[in-house]
């Protein structure tokens, strides 16, 4: 199980103890080592997907440390412990965690705060597990998926025409079918029962692939998909895509996995998370941007 960054404090300062200059990365693999993670938890990742967990808390760890100067840096990425770092090993306390970093004055400056909280035995702040990108990141994906959840209802509530309409629109926004024009001119045009539009796989037309939007309540069986792949046999075609608002059951998703022809199933949840990556149907309402520091700017020629 991977450590949250107050936990991993005391163990922190502690190998920075031999008063000798220390990296970040050093740190991470001596932590990793004495946490006895797996390489599994040592490559998750943050939802973003673009930091690793366990050295995202590490980092923090070193910045929690920094901010009440037990901790000051050598060079890029190189720090030692300091005086005051050593007389807290000194003390011997079985924890460092926020609320024993709050008796020193340049920590509260550091967190907008002007001297400790009234209520020494405040538990909500030491019962903080997550970094600040943790928590970040938590809020979004709670947004994320209610957006989600919201645009779902929205696309079952409209009219056949306009859903098939949506689903070109998404196709064409991933990449295919070269122009929204192009496309459009394929829906409804087949007239063959289990197939509602072609559109090109690529701009130049190379191959074609065939459609199946449904906006459906019920979950999406078997039989339906074995319409679709007789529908697609009859065109010769060997890629399809089926479209629904609801889901499949688990003997279509294993029917499609067996069959030559290639059928990409895309359920509610799923058609939902595409519409809201290629910004379809939903707009921007604010962004944040989360900065560092530039390393190499404060490098001296």
């Amino acid at each position: 199980m991977i450590p949250d960054f107050q936990s991993l404090m005391l163990p922190f300062l502690k190998i920075t103890g031999d008063k000798n200059e220390h990296s970040t990365n050093e740190v991470i693999d001596t932590l990793a080592k004495a946490n006895n993670l797996t390489e599994e938890e040592l490559q998750q990742l943050l939802p973003s997907g673009k930091q690793r967990t366990f050295a995202n808390r590490v980092h923090w760890t070193k910045a929690h440390l920094k901010m009440s100067c037990l901790l000051q840096d050598t060079k890029r990425s190189h720090f030692k412990i300091t005086e005051r770092g050593i007389d807290v090993l000194k003390q011997n306390p079985e924890v460092i965690n926020i609320k024993f970093l709050r008796q020193f004055q340049e920590y509260l400056e550091f967190t907008g705060k002007s001297s400790p909280p009234a209520n020494t035995d405040n538990k909500e702040e030491t019962s903080i597990s997550e970094t600040p990108e943790e928590q970040l990141e938590a809020g979004y994906l709670k947004i994320r998926k209610t957006l989600e959840q919201e645009l779902l209802s929205k696309l079952k509530t409209i009219n056949p025409s306009f859903f098939e309409k949506i689903v070109v629109e998404l196709l064409v926004k991933m990449g295919y079918g070269g122009s929204i024009q192009d496309a459009g001119q394929a829906i409804g045009k087949s007239g063959d029962e289990g197939i509602d539009g072609i559109i090109k796989e690529d701009k130049l037309g190379l191959d074609v692939i065939y459609i199946q939007a449904k906006r459906w309540e019920g979950v999406v069986g078997r039989p339906e998909l074995q319409k679709f792949v007789g529908a697609l046999a009859g065109q010769r075609a060997k890629k399809g895509v089926f479209i629904t608002t609801s889901n499949f059951t688990k003997e279509a998703v294993a029917y499609s996995a067996q069959m030559d022809t290639k059928i990409v199933l895309i359920d509610g949840e799923k058609l939902s998370q595409f519409m809201i990556d290629y910004n379809l149907g939903v707009s921007i309402q604010s962004t944040y941007e989360i900065k560092k520091i530039d390393s190499d700017y404060f490098e001296e020629e």
